[in-house]
């Protein structure tokens, strides 16, 4: 795993993926804003309306309370938006990688993988519809896990956990599809979930880092790419070693025929 990292840090960089790099950095700003706007308004609106409502059913009497509940909640949502540029990136990141996934995976196969088959480019709705249900999703987390950044930080490790996942199963189902089915990308993906796990935690550490994480769709694309190479390449190993494998008589062990 650690060398698919580098490769992938040493890739994303490259001449080749350059002007890659600058189109997802300017789409992700844009985004950035624009969700960062929407999800402030959402949060304030859930604040008003739930200090609202609390008051209207515990009376008039009331009134300080729910002072102090709705201050605590505007608090929680403050300190959400202003860490928002790490909390709203794995959205953001899977919205960018809709548009630019095929030419990073192209470039990365065309460069470390030559000898192989190339890729086959996926519909631009598919990719689409897999990031947008990426990036909500991702939304949702941040939502729930916002309230809880009062809580010496539990729901920033929680945010962290379910990063790693979600964006581990897009970038790595994204890299599948290229040479699989969908339901077939989405099968080898549950039954190596562990390893393409540990690939989505280096992704949540660099989707993390501010500025830097920007390059996320570059990173990730890239790692799961030499992810799903390298898996294919352990199958392929297996199912070969398999065929070889022949009976006390010499002949070849059929079971494989008909796993």
């Amino acid at each position: 795993m650690l060398d698919d990292v580098i490769n992938a840090l040493t890739q994303m960089v490259s001449p080749p993926l350059r002007a890659v790099l600058w189109k997802s950095i300017f789409l992700a700003l844009a985004l950035i804003v624009v969700l960062g706007i929407a999800v402030d308004r959402l949060i304030v609106h859930l604040v008003d309306a739930g200090g609202a409502s609390l008051e209207t059913t515990v009376g008039p009497h009331a009134h300080l309370p729910v002072d102090a509940v709705a201050w605590l909640l505007s608090i929680a949502a403050s300190l959400g938006i202003i860490v928002g540029g790490v909390f709203l990136m794995p959205a953001v990141t899977a919205i960018v990688a809709s548009f630019f996934s095929d030419r990073i995976g192209e470039e990365v196969e065309g460069a470390q993988y030559p000898a192989d088959p190339p890729g086959k480019a996926l519909p631009l709705w598919l990719a689409m519809w897999e990031g947008g249900k990426t990036a909500l999703l991702a939304i949702l987390i941040y939502l729930c896990a916002a309230p809880l950044l009062l809580f010496a930080g539990f729901g920033a490790v929680i945010f962290f956990l379910a990063t790693a996942y979600i964006l581990s199963r897009e970038y790595f189902e994204l890299a599948a599809m290229r040479f699989r089915p969908p339901a077939e990308a989405k099968l080898l993906r549950k039954r190596n979930a562990m390893t393409v796990y540990t690939g989505g935690l280096f992704i949540a550490a660099f989707v993390s880092i501010p500025i830097v994480n920007l390059a996320t769709p570059l990173f990730a694309m890239a790692l799961m790419v030499h992810v799903h190479k390298r898996l294919s390449r352990e199958k392929l190993e297996h199912v070969t070693a398999r065929l070889n494998r022949r009976d006390s008589k010499g002949r070849v062990d059929e079971r494989v025929y008909r796993h």
